[in-house]
C-alpha cells in the first residue's frame, strides 16, 4: 500500500461534534493515516461544521479559507450541521466532497477507501453496532490520543423544536445508542483515562425511543470506579430524586450540572417553547444542592430574543443571580432561517450588544462568587497541561486550578489558596489576585 497522507479533522461546535471527530480520527489512525491536529499542516482536512448560530456557520465557512492559507493544495471535505443546513455555501470553495450530519462515518469510509484502495479496510475497523469504534482505544501512541478525558456520545438528534433552534432540522429526531454499545466503549477506556464525559444533542432524552431513560443508564455506571463521570448539558425535567440518587452511587461522579435555561423570564420561555417555568427550574436547582451543596451549576442564556422587553431581560439577570450559577454562557440571539423565531423581527443590533455586555457582567460576578467559595476547600484536580511551567487542570466541578505540583493525566488533591487568572491556585503559585 502506498504511503497515506497526513489528515486533520477540524472541529467546530459542541462536544457531540468533538466525539464524532474523534471517531473519524480513530478510523483514520487505525487505517494508517498520519494524524495532524486542527490547523497544523496536513494534506487532507475534514471540516466538522456547526450551525447553532449564524456566527458558528460563518466560522465553518471561514475554516476553508484558513486551511487554504496553511496548505493551498490541501484536499478538503466538509460534514456536519452547517453543510446539512446549506451545502451550497461550501460548494464554491473547491471542497472535494460535502456530507451532512448522519453520514460522518460514511465520509470516513469514503476517504479510507479512496486513499487505501481497499474497500474492506473500513469494515475491519468499524463496529456497526456502535456509534464509533468502541473497542479500539489505547493510551499514548495507540489508536487515538485520549489525553485525559474521553467523550462518549450516547444520543443524537432532538424532538424539542425550540422556536429559535435549528438543531432538530439538521440533526434529525432523537435516537439513543444501545446500553450494550455504551458499556462496551466505557469498558474499553477504563484504566486508560481519568474522566469520561457523557454527551448527546439532547442528553436528557436518552432512552425515550427505546423504553429506558438516562437515570437507568446512570444506575449501570456505578460499576465504574477508576474514572470520573461527568454529564453534558441537561434539561430541567430530568432532575428528580431518583436521578440524583443514581449519581450518588457513582464513586467519582463530577457534581457539575450544566442545566440549560435560555431565559430567566417565563413569558420569554413560553415564546421559546422551552416547556418549563422559572419556578420549576429553581426547584430543580434546590434539589441538586440538597444532594450536592457545592455543586457547580452552569447554564446558557440567550439575550435579545425577538420581542424580549427590557423588563424581561432584567428578569433574566435577576434570576441568574437568584440561582447563583457558577458560570453562564451568554449568547446574543442569532436568527436562524427555517425556525419559528426566524420569521420574527429581530431586535436592533445595539440592543443585543448592550444586553450581552450587561449579562456578561452578571456572568463575571457569578463566576467570582463561586470561585471565592472554593478557596480553602480540598478538591480533586485532574491535571492536563502545562503553561509556563505551571500545571493546569480541572476540579470535579470543572473549576480551573493552577499548581506547580502536578502531572499529565494524574489526579492530585489541592487546597486552593487564592484566585489566579481564570481560576484558582495553590500556595505554589505566588501571583494570586
Amino acid at each position: 500500500m502506498t504511503e497515506l497522507p497526513k489528515i486533520s479533522v477540524f472541529t467546530l461546535g459542541c462536544k457531540v461534534n468533538q466525539y464524532d471527530s474523534d471517531a473519524m480520527l480513530a478510523v483514520f489512525k487505525s487505517a494508517g493515516f498520519e494524524i495532524a491536529e486542527g490547523l497544523e499542516f496536513a494534506d487532507v482536512y475534514v471540516i466538522n461544521s456547526c450551525a447553532v448560530t449564524a456566527e458558528a456557520e460563518k466560522k465553518s465557512r471561514q475554516a476553508v479559507t484558513r486551511i487554504k492559507k496553511v496548505n493551498k493544495d490541501a484536499t478538503i471535505y466538509v460534514c456536519g450541521c452547517a453543510s446539512q443546513n446549506n451545502f451550497l455555501q461550501f460548494a464554491k470553495d473547491n471542497v472535494k466532497y460535502i456530507a451532512g450530519t448522519d453520514n460522518k462515518l460514511g465520509l470516513a469510509r469514503r476517504i479510507v477507501e479512496e486513499y487505501t484502495g481497499d474497500a474492506e479496510v473500513f469494515d475491519k475497523i468499524f463496529n456497526p453496532a456502535d456509534f464509533t469504534i468502541g473497542s479500539k482505544f489505547e493510551d499514548n501512541d495507540g489508536v487515538v490520543n485520549l489525553l485525559t478525558r474521553h467523550f462518549i456520545k450516547i444520543q443524537d438528534g432532538c424532538n424539542n423544536f425550540c422556536s429559535y433552534c435549528l438543531i432538530p432540522y439538521v440533526r434529525g429526531r432523537g435516537r439513543s445508542r444501545s446500553q450494550e454499545s455504551i458499556i462496551r466503549e466505557m469498558d474499553s477506556v477504563e484504566g486508560v483515562v481519568k474522566e469520561v464525559v457523557v454527551t448527546g444533542i439532547n442528553l436528557s432524552a436518552y432512552g425515550r425511543d427505546s423504553g429506558t431513560n438516562l437515570t437507568e443508564l446512570l444506575k449501570v455506571f456505578k460499576k465504574y470506579k477508576k474514572f470520573g463521570i461527568r454529564l453534558g448539558s441537561l434539561e430541567v425535567g430530568v432532575i428528580d430524586r431518583e436521578f440524583l440518587e443514581a449519581t450518588t452511587k457513582i464513586k467519582l461522579f463530577c457534581p457539575h450540572f450544566h442545566l440549560s435555561l435560555q431565559s430567566g423570564d417565563d413569558s420569554v420561555l413560553k415564546a421559546m417553547n422551552r416547556r418549563y417555568t422559572t419556578a420549576e427550574y429553581y426547584r430543580a436547582v434546590r434539589l441538586i444542592r440538597e444532594y450536592y451543596p457545592n455543586a457547580a451549576i452552569t447554564t446558557d442564556i440567550i439575550v435579545g430574543y425577538p420581542a424580549e422587553s427590557e423588563e424581561e431581560f432584567k428578569n433574566s439577570m435577576k434570576f441568574a443571580r437568584k440561582v447563583g450559577f457558577s458560570d453562564v454562557h451568554v449568547f446574543p440571539y442569532s436568527s436562524r432561517k427555517g425556525t419559528v423565531a426566524g420569521r420574527m423581527k429581530p431586535l436592533a443590533p445595539e440592543i443585543l450588544e448592550d444586553r450581552a455586555k450587561r449579562m456578561g457582567e452578571v456572568k463575571q460576578e457569578l463566576i467570582g462568587n463561586y470561585l471565592n467559595k472554593q478557596i480553602g476547600l480540598p478538591v480533586r484536580v485532574l491535571f492536563e497541561t502545562q503553561e509556563d511551567g505551571i500545571w493546569v487542570g480541572h476540579t470535579q466541578t470543572y473549576v480551573k486550578v493552577y499548581s506547580k505540583h502536578g502531572a499529565r493525566n494524574k489526579v492530585f488533591t489541592v487546597a486552593p489558596t487564592g484566585r489566579y487568572k481564570d481560576g484558582l491556585c495553590d500556595a505554589s503559585v505566588s501571583e494570586q489576585i
